[in-house]
């Protein structure tokens, strides 16, 4: 029997996704049909009976504006929404906003996915003359955070994400979780992976292989000691969802490029 759920939930597809663009800090908006994943999300969670009592978002939109439609199609509009920046996607460093599939014609499918799914390797840092880095450092959403705007990160591994996810879980998430609350995270696809690599062990060699699709549900069964009960299951029609893994893990493929 298990003793706690919890979602965790990638928000829906952003206009940078349908680019296939890396977004990371960049704030995008839902596109159409991210708007749409986001809602059908919600009836599906309806439909299973899910009653949140506290969500949990990123200070990025798409992660908000996902929590957002998610509720209100529960019908449950009310329920608080805490939102932090240590919830926040992977910082890519330099490859914001370069197109995927052109990096790979450009250095190679391997060194595309290295930067994309390994654990501990960082992509090329972020500088004053990238073309968004004024974007990112000057938006007042950053003044927000629990440490200097100085000391954000300029790119992230995966372990980096997972370094600077933990605090928040451990001091905020994890007591909630213990009061019995039913709880769901609306996050990015990397800050979900590495919460997931936490919650279930996965190794640093296989986490690369653990891909989240836009806009679909993870429930975990938890014992008292937040440790799984079973593996993750990967809410609502499962071709449909393993179409949409095959999507992202595409999209690091040189073939895509245009």
């Amino acid at each position: 029997m298990s003793k706690y759920k919890l979602v965790l939930l990638r928000h829906g597809e952003g206009t940078w996704n349908k680019e296939n663009r890396f977004c990371s800090w960049v704030d995008q908006k839902l596109s159409e049909d991210g708007v749409k994943e986001a809602q059908d999300c919600g009836r599906l969670l309806k439909e299973q009976g899910y009653k949140f009592d506290l969500v949990f978002t990123s200070i990025l939109s798409r992660s908000i504006q996902t929590a957002w439609l998610v509720l209100e199609a529960m019908d449950q509009e009310w329920v608080p929404v805490v939102k932090s920046w240590r919830l926040n996607e992977r910082h890519y460093g330099a490859l914001i906003g370069l197109n995927r599939a052109e990096m790979a014609l450009q250095h190679g499918e391997e060194k595309v996915k290295l930067w994309r799914r390994s654990y501990d390797i960082t992509p090329p840092l972020i500088d004053e003359s990238h073309p968004y880095y004024l974007e990112i450092y000057n938006d007042r959403r950053y003044t927000t955070c629990d440490v200097p705007k100085e000391n954000l990160p300029r790119a992230e591994s995966l372990k980096e994400v997972l370094d600077r996810l933990l605090p928040f879980w451990h001091s905020t998430v994890v007591p909630e979780i213990q009061r019995g609350k039913t709880v769901l995270i609306s996050a990015h696809g990397n800050s979900c992976r590495a919460l997931l690599k936490h919650l279930e062990g996965v190794s640093d060699e296989d986490i690369a292989n653990v891909t989240l699709p836009t806009g679909i549900p993870v429930q975990h069964e938890l014992d008292e000691n937040l440790k799984p009960l079973k593996p993750r299951q990967l809410l609502g029609d499962q071709a449909k969802i393993q179409a949409a893994i095959k999507k992202v893990e595409d999209q690091g493929k040189a073939k895509q490029a245009t």
